[in-house]
């Protein structure tokens, strides 16, 4: 069972007042992680310019987690299950861009295990979280990690 199941669990055996108090506090927490992690970044002037490589995934992992943050504030619904899902979509998703970010620029091979191991449990997760609350789940989408083939490719 991944820690979300465990919450979501959790929150399901508690009063509906507690739940709704648990619901606050797991967003607030979020939010706080996130918005210190999304704050400008100060580089020391004796740091090395970053590569144009690690420029590039520095960008994508900016833009990654502002979309996270931005699409983790919502709307309350009333109903504290569909709020909880539809601020963990946005927040699992934004790990899934940033694993796409290091498949894409890094060289580690164990980190590009890990990351591809991220994008599949956190689509599974999504994909419960939203069968869980009435949702159809997302369609697949291909590997991030297979080459694009160029349109004039042809057929496979």
């Amino acid at each position: 069972m991944t820690p979300c199941m465990r919450i979501s669990a959790a929150i399901h055996r508690v009063k509906e007042s507690s739940r709704r108090a648990i619901v606050i506090a797991v967003a607030s927490c979020c939010l706080t992680v996130g918005i210190s992690l999304a704050a400008p970044r100060l580089h020391v002037v004796t740091q090395p310019l970053p590569t144009s490589s690690e420029a590039a995934f520095l960008q994508e992992s900016d833009v990654a987690m502002r979309r996270m943050m931005a699409n983790m504030v919502i709307r309350p619904s009333g109903n504290i299950d569909r709020d909880f899902v539809d601020m963990m979509v946005p927040h699992h998703q934004g790990a899934i861009d940033m694993a796409i970010a290091v498949l894409r620029y890094g060289h580690n091979e164990r980190i590009r295990r890990l990351a591809q191991e991220i994008i599949v449990t956190q689509q599974q997760e999504i994909a419960a979280m939203r069968r869980a609350v009435g949702e159809a789940p997302p369609p697949p989408t291909p590997s991030p990690t297979s080459p694009a083939r160029p349109p004039s490719a042809g057929p496979i």
